[in-house]
């Protein structure tokens, strides 16, 4: 690891359902986009130690940190302790949202308090504007503040102590306190109302208490309508608030993970901006927070979705993915300045995979917007018709080649998860226009939930392997195809289901974490990455589902080990352990929650030995 460089997993997140920021288990931010998810980063030292600008609070003396989120809550306390001193730091944002009063701005407030001992409390705030390509100025101002203005917007920081400007751009302030005594700052975005004709709006404890026990109280009354009871209750509980702050509030879309570039392997080149709306990631959410009982996010997104589909140009599909405001163009281009996580170029923002065809998301959003109108709401009818027009396309389209689940870019293929998800999306519409009487070419549409069932079974099927492959005639396994009980397609005790899964722990897992494929650079992308936590999920539920109910408890406890510290996941695990690409990654967290629930009904059921048994291999 090189200097200037935490781990991926030493950071907590904060939000305000506008946009994260990162805290390192050091009280650093090293990355928060402002104002927004998929704006130019402000502190950005996670991609670029030296360029990036970061924002840090640190006690002198302090031996070892420790961090944790205050009961149910996105509030995130990092506690330094020293042989004479300990110091507490206490993280958030308010949420943007009617019942959480003083929101409405972008601001990180940061406050410390001493419990024992005196402390010397070193704070540098030093932004680095638009991917650190553009300078600022800083400008201190009567307060107690300093205003660091650049090209696109200005950041105000407002302070208990005086701040001094430093010559490399930052602002910067050592303090000591006693037991008792606190420190409190606000980093706030285009802070007008904080700046009254050059005099910054004092910062005091009493104000900084006030935002804290608002953004407690919105939290805690959020997460209440969580309907879930379950033995896994913490970690599904800290999964849905990691997932309820990766999305957008104006317009209910939610990002896939909250950062870009963040390597798949060390050092690799597999690095992608996931701060954008994939379709087939909202679907999901939707159906994870939906079982837990939180109908307002699933409501936004539907809201979300129905715009795209109206927007969708005539006899067009769905985009694989947006921006979260909806907008569909996000040119992918590279950030050359930006040496990289820990030197792992290229720097990308942007995803060119907007561009890509992925037959699969119909089916996912289908199976979600069935449960939604299941269970939820019903669908309107405006929204019905959309619906209806893509499948009109998907049916004309379903037996091109197409990119894939995984995004591959080393060609077009007929995948089989694709052909399998084609399959999801007539069915489900089928129950649909029968539950509701909703208009609808229901015979056409059998005739193609079947051609894609016969498909899966008579092409994507090998014998020779014994196992379904990734596309007809392939050798290659998919971990993907683990969802086939899942979603109804084959029982999960079928034969040809059974031996696709012990030919999968043959090939795919390893030390009962699951790769997606072998990768050998038919995907068309050099190196190699870690293991899937998604598909390591999907193996509990499979497990689960197929009545090895104490191997998927041990596989599920297992990977719960390799959560960070507070709870949160990247998208991979590498070989040490270590946490590998974007984080949190959204795909993780929903995945959990679905095991859980999935995993608590089997045990709930299961009475027989096989539930105190579990596999060791």
């Amino acid at each position: 690891m090189k200097p200037g460089y935490l781990p991926i997993e030493d950071h907590g997140i904060i939000g305000d359902l506008h946009t994260v920021a990162l805290v390192g288990v050091d009280g650093t931010i090293d990355w928060c986009c402002l104002p927004r998810f998929d704006a130019p980063s402000v502190f950005g030292s996670l991609l670029d130690a030296d360029r990036g600008g970061s924002f840090s609070v640190t006690v002198r003396d302090a031996e070892r940190t420790k961090q944790m989120y205050m009961p149910d809550s996105n509030v995130l306390l990092t506690r330094f302790l020293g042989q004479d001193s300990v110091a507490e730091l206490y993280d958030f944002m308010v949420p943007d949202h009617p019942s959480c009063p003083a929101s409405g701005t972008r601001q990180i407030v940061r406050e410390v308090r001493v419990l024992r001992g005196r402390a010397v409390i070193d704070v540098c705030c030093r932004p680095a504007f638009d991917y650190g390509r553009a300078p600022h100025t800083v400008t201190p101002v009567r307060g107690a503040g300093v205003v660091f203005a650049g090209p696109a917007g200005f950041l105000v920081l407002r302070s208990s102590v005086p701040l001094e400007p430093g010559e490399d751009g930052s602002a910067r302030a050592t303090v000591t306190l006693e037991p008792g005594q606190s420190l409190e700052l606000a980093a706030q975005w285009d802070g007008a109302g904080a700046v009254r004709e050059g005099v910054v709006r004092p910062l005091d404890c009493a104000e900084a208490t006030r935002l804290l026990d608002k953004t407690l109280q919105y939290w805690d009354g959020w997460l209440r309508q969580s309907q879930y009871r379950g033995r896994y209750r913490e970690v599904v509980e800290r999964s849905a608030l990691a997932l309820k702050l990766l999305v957008y509030q104006p317009t209910g879309a939610l990002v896939a993970a909250a950062t870009t570039s963040l390597p798949e392997a060390p050092g690799g080149g597999r690095n992608w901006d996931y701060r954008y709306t994939w379709v087939r990631d909202a679907a999901f959410t939707l159906y994870a927070l939906m079982r837990l009982g939180f109908t307002e996010e699933a409501a936004a997104f539907i809201d979300w979705l129905h715009q795209r589909c109206a927007q969708a140009p005539p006899g067009t599909g769905l985009q694989v993915l947006y921006g979260i405001d909806g907008r569909p163009d996000l040119p992918e281009t590279v950030l050359e300045h930006f040496c990289g996580y820990n030197g792992a170029r290229p720097v990308r923002i942007g995803n060119a995979a907007a561009g890509q065809t992925q037959l699969d998301i119909h089916g996912e959003l289908m199976d979600s917007v069935y449960l939604y109108n299941k269970h939820a709401e019903p669908i309107s009818y405006e929204l019905w018709e959309a619906l209806a027009r893509q499948l009109d396309w998907l049916q004309k389209n379903w037996e091109e080649p197409d990119d894939g689940i995984w995004e591959t870019r080393g060609g077009r293929q007929r995948f089989t998860y694709s052909a399998l998800m084609t399959w999801v999306a007539f069915e489900r519409a089928m129950r649909i226009a029968r539950h509701r009487g909703m208009p609808a070419p229901v015979e056409q549409w059998r005739d193609t939930a079947a051609a894609a069932y016969r498909f899966v079974q008579d092409r994507c099927w090998s014998p020779e392997l014994g196992a379904y492959c990734q596309y007809p005639d392939s050798p290659t396994l998919d971990a993907s195809l683990l969802v086939m009980p899942l979603v109804k397609f084959s029982g999960p005790k079928d034969p040809r289901f059974l031996s696709t899964v012990r030919r999968i722990e043959g090939e795919l897992v390893s030390d009962s974490l699951v790769h997606r494929y072998r990768t050998d650079g038919s995907d068309g992308l050099d190196g190699g990455e870690g293991t899937f936590n998604l598909c390591s999920f999907w193996y509990v539920e499979a497990l689960a589902r197929s009545g090895r109910i104490g191997e998927a408890r041990y596989v599920f406890e297992k990977m719960i080990t390799h959560a960070n510290h507070l709870g949160l996941y990247a998208e991979e695990i590498g070989p040490a352990g270590e946490a590998l690409g974007n984080f949190p990654q959204a795909f993780t967290h929903l995945a959990l929650i679905s095991a859980a629930t999935n995993l608590d009904r089997a045990l709930a059921t299961h009475h027989g030995p096989a539930a105190r048994h579990w596999h060791t291999g």
